[in-house]
């Protein structure tokens, strides 16, 4: 069998529910999920296959209600089953957000940046929470991975000093705003869709925490996948400010993103890196250019961060 053709398992579970119908494999994310599209006269639908990851079941259906009962679109599910790892939920069809970017960027961004505010509304209880541990944890990635693995630098005691000095003061600036509202983690133009009715979809959704106000607004505006005019970003970061209702001046809730914006694309340096060396995932590779960028270009503005930019922009070049 090869690792595209569903599990026994799965098209027996299917079978529970009367769908015989052929499993088409369609492209995965980053994750060990596989998905599945059916598609006959009878029945129609996407399977997730998590069995690799059953604990992440239960999750995907807990954040889906919550994110239904805060008005936020998401694919209803059909069934699920936790022990064994398989959800069957609707098929949204192929519209991506990504795919409508060139030629409805005035109406989809605001529209995605309206979603996070009403995600922001979503139920947090429970969840886990982005403290200054996991923002660390996230970060620390990039060094052991990025650095160490994949650009095979070892850092000076100088340079590992600079380092931690950085992260240091990027979680401080993070832990400043307002924190506590749910955050997708994700929120970026691949897991964006549009229903039949232009409706705006979330999806992989499942790995949702509490945590910091700008966090989902970088993940779209600065995302890893497609680069956005800087006059572009901070209008609509600042409409976002305007649409929570934050009273705080443009200057101080720019630092806010920027530093937020750091710590996600220090964490993904790392994480594309892993997915290429652990996973064969070379694809990843090609999304560190413009990560990289965001960080050197980004960091570069302020003080806190400018000697670690610095050491950065010249071990990347070795």
């Amino acid at each position: 069998m090869s690792n595209e053709e569903p599990k026994e398992a799965l098209i027996e579970w299917l079978e529970r529910y009367g769908i015989e119908a052929e499993l088409q494999p369609l492209t995965g994310d980053a994750s060990l999920r596989k998905y599945y599209r059916i598609e006959d006269s009878f029945h129609r639908g996407i399977v997730m296959d998590a069995s690799a990851q059953p604990e992440s079941v239960a999750p995907f259906v807990d954040i889906a209600h919550r994110l239904f009962e805060a008005g936020v679109r998401t694919p209803k599910i059909n069934a699920f089953d936790r022990e064994q790892g398989f959800v069957f939920m609707e098929d949204l069809g192929n519209t991506h957000f990504a795919d409508m970017i060139e030629s409805e960027k005035e109406i989809i961004y605001p529209k995605a940046v309206d979603t996070i505010r009403k995600m922001q509304e979503a139920d947090t209880e429970g969840l886990p929470v982005y403290d200054r541990e996991f923002l660390r944890f996230e970060m620390d990635l990039m060094p052991e991975w990025y650095l160490k693995k994949h650009l095979g630098v070892s850092l000076s005691k100088e340079e590992e000093s600079v380092l931690e000095n950085a992260l240091e003061k990027i979680a401080d600036v993070v832990l400043e705003q307002p924190q506590g509202v749910f955050v997708h983690r994700d929120f970026h133009s691949r897991n964006l869709m549009f229903d039949c009715r232009d409706d705006l979809v979330v999806i992989d959704f499942q790995d949702a925490r509490a945590g910091a106000v700008t966090y989902d607004l970088v993940s779209l505006l600065r995302d890893v996948y497609v680069e956005l005019d800087p006059q572009e970003v901070e209008r609509l970061v600042l409409h976002f400010r305007d649409l929570k209702g934050l009273d705080v001046d443009d200057e101080t809730f720019m630092k806010w993103f920027d530093f937020m914006g750091l710590q996600r694309h220090i964490k993904i340096l790392g994480i594309f890196a892993r997915l290429a060396l652990c996973d064969g995932k070379k694809g990843y590779l090609e999304d560190i250019p413009l990560t990289l960028k965001y960080v050197l270009k980004v960091g570069s503005r302020y003080p806190e961060t400018l000697e670690f930019v610095k050491m950065l922009e010249s071990v990347s070049e070795q």
